[in-house]
């Protein structure tokens, strides 16, 4: 009798063991059904644009999209990345049903990634400088960028947005915002945590790098969120040349992710919800932020 309670108490920490082997399948599974990830991994694609080629550029995704198959969440691209940043608004404008959204859904779904970045459309009669979130479970997101480029002239072929907007996607809150929005910190204000990540979609010159990893990082560190931007390289339509300067930031300004300048590449990070819930419980700055409406002129 003895020898059998002894045999029982040394199987006790054996099966303590066995726990979490079987807990974790359970919880994985609950994940999956909510939707809800506490880790998830994006891929920013820093590549060239071949200017106006709508065709050629989709082909050129579809390469690096087989490539991330099975290894991330959500796929970033360049501002424009279809066209490059042209104001040939007339000529290259797409509704959300044409062939450049309709193609990028059905990837989405093929490859079972989110994918974001922007491209010219019309709506109305009127063009945007539109941003999208399309998920691989069917789910479409639009964001018209807000601040368009005074000194390309971009407000003289494009309407802007007025509404920001943040996208529930797998338990984060994902804001997305295009290039120049970056230089208004009001607009992409992280008021009351409303969202975690925080992506910037851009065609931005190298005399104006500067700003961008500047701002960037500046980004991460006033929302307390993480950041992620997306730059493209090489020479557009204008002879504007770009040399990328692609991140991913953590909401304490380090650098997650990265592409080297000049080359074209993909990095992925991976994210995680609970450390940065974490971090804004043992240093939360944001409840000592300054109130204020924005109004739109």
């Amino acid at each position: 009798m003895l020898l059998r309670m002894v045999y029982y108490l040394l199987l006790i920490p054996y099966y303590l063991l066995l726990i979490p082997y079987y807990l974790f399948p359970i919880t994985y599974s609950l994940l999956l059904k909510t939707g809800i990830m506490d880790s998830i991994r994006i891929s920013i694609v820093q590549t060239d644009i071949v200017w106006e080629n709508k065709q050629e550029n989709l082909r050129l995704l579809h390469e690096k999209l087989q490539s991330l198959r099975g290894t991330t969440e959500i796929v970033v691209l360049p501002e424009m990345f279809s066209t490059g940043f042209s104001m040939q608004s007339n000529m290259l404008a797409e509704t959300n049903s044409g062939e450049t959204i309709t193609t990028l859904k059905q990837w989405a779904s093929l490859f079972q990634v989110a994918i974001c970045g922007s491209y010219i459309t019309v709506d109305n009669g009127r063009y945007y400088n539109r941003a999208f979130f399309l998920t691989p479970e069917g789910e479409e997101f639009y964001y018209d960028k807000r601040h368009l480029f005074r000194m390309g002239r971009e407000a003289e072929y494009f309407s802007a947005g007025d509404e920001r907007l943040i996208i529930p996607y797998r338990g984060w809150n994902i804001c997305l915002l295009v290039c120049y929005d970056l230089r208004f910190p009001v607009w992409s204000r992280n008021v009351a945590n409303q969202y975690d990540l925080l992506i910037y979609v851009a065609n931005w010159p190298i005399p104006r790098r500067l700003a961008w990893d500047t701002l960037l990082r500046a980004r991460a560190l006033e929302n307390q969120c993480y950041v992620c931007g997306v730059n493209r390289v090489g020479i557009d339509g204008y002879h504007l040349k770009y040399n990328g300067g692609s991140k991913i930031y953590s909401a304490l300004g380090e650098e997650a992710a990265s592409v080297p300048d000049e080359t074209e590449g993909i990095a992925t990070a991976t994210l995680h919800l609970t450390a940065l819930h974490q971090f804004r419980e043992k240093f939360p700055v944001w409840k000592d932020a300054d109130e204020f409406q924005l109004r739109h002129s």
